[in-house]
């Protein structure tokens, strides 16, 4: 009897020393990243690009006094003409960095020289003022400069280090890849559950959908590289990434479908064709609606996928962070940009920053698919 408790007791410690064990490295792991990322994620790390861009803008004033701000930052000094601050970048190369613009000032309606909008921003760099480059002047000089222009040309860095053109990657990669993938997926699990009868060909169709699930995805990336980058000339392209995502969607899909599908009590059918309905109109109009909470729990998981790969990309979406022109064009995703900002730049609060979006990411498909969940149970009930 001893000797039995003693057993109990040990495969308890056990049980618990490896719960606390995986919480502890979860916890090390979403530490680590936020401690590292925390400081980068803003409003601006969302919506400006990852490499800085220099544009030549023209303002105009428009006779108006601003009023100076109370909570200007110290060191700051501020242009009545235009409704801006400004303040010393403090590098070798010196150049102005705008702190603050008036909502009502004349930087906000910008054009750049194609004569295109192009407002001036918090955290711009003012290079060259009209023929002055500001390495030549001091901040005093700079202001009393900007204060008596009526018209004004500058030379304005925009500094990168944001995310924005993998955000827009990324989401054409979900869109397309959901788009080719979600209608296959489904049919397919429609003919395995409604259609199929048991048989090779039934074995072989679910033997290939298991081990599309068990191939890693850098054999994926390598397949689509080679079949549709170069045979069919996609090149590195969105196209090329969602075509390759999509198979490697397929299984998560197929599954997933299936599974919702054999949920739809049997007595639902038998109704339906006992009230004259085919079995068609039974497909569509009774097990699809009530099958279809399962079918979106099988799309976000299917986006949380896309979301967190990365080697397959590597090959057929390309590795360059700029906002894609089109489906044709290449563009990197946020996990790809992580990888690169470690591998070519040692640049662990980027990859860190990156790491934190995709960490929400996850976090609200996942919850998003517990509600579903939980909500399909009910209904069962």
């Amino acid at each position: 009897m001893m000797n039995r408790k003693i057993k109990e007791a040990i495969l308890k410690f056990i049980i618990y020393l490896s719960g606390a064990v995986s919480v502890a490295i979860l916890l090390f792991i979403v530490g680590f990243i936020f401690k590292n990322g925390i400081g980068l994620i803003n409003f601006s790390y969302l919506t400006s690009g990852n490499n800085s861009v220099t544009q030549y803008v023209v303002i105009n004033s428009n006779n108006k006094e601003y009023t100076n701000p109370d909570d200007l930052t110290e060191g700051s000094m501020f242009v009545e003409k235009y409704g801006i601050a400004i303040s010393n970048s403090g590098e070798k190369e010196i150049s102005f960095i705008v702190d603050y613009v008036d909502k009502d000032s004349p930087f906000r309606d910008a054009k750049n020289i194609s004569d295109s909008p192009y407002g001036v921003k918090v955290r711009d760099e003012i290079k060259k003022i009209n023929t002055t480059n500001t390495k030549d002047i001091s901040l005093d000089e700079a202001v009393s400069l900007l204060n008596s222009e009526d018209s004004l040309k500058l030379r304005l860095t925009r500094p990168g280090g944001g995310i924005y053109p993998m955000l827009i990657s990324t989401l054409m990669l979900i869109g397309l890849s959901l788009l080719i993938a979600v209608p296959i997926g489904v049919f397919a699990a429609i003919y395995l559950v409604e259609y199929a009868k048991e048989g090779k060909f039934l074995r072989i169709i679910r033997f290939a959908t298991e081990s599309l699930a068990g191939i890693p995805s850098i054999v994926y990336g390598l397949f689509g590289m080679i079949f549709f980058v170069k045979l069919l000339s996609f090149g590195q392209s969105i196209v090329s990434g969602s075509l390759t995502l999509s198979i490697i969607l397929l299984p998560t899909i197929i599954r997933t479908t299936e599974e919702s599908l054999k949920t739809v009590p049997p007595s639902y059918k038998e109704g339906s064709f006992a009230l004259g309905a085919n079995r068609l109109q039974t497909l569509w109009k009774v097990i699809m609606p009530n099958a279809l909470s399962g079918i979106l729990v099988a799309v976000i998981l299917s986006i949380g996928r896309i979301v967190g790969e990365s080697a397959a990309l590597l090959f057929t979406a390309g590795t360059f962070a700029k906002v894609p022109k089109g489906f044709f064009d290449s563009g990197a995703s946020l996990t790809v940009r992580a990888y690169m900002e470690v591998k070519e730049y040692a640049n662990i609060e980027m990859a860190s920053g990156i790491g934190i979006i995709l960490l929400i990411i996850v976090f609200v498909l996942n919850m998003l698919a517990k509600l579903i969940t939980r909500k399909l149970k009910r209904g069962e009930n």
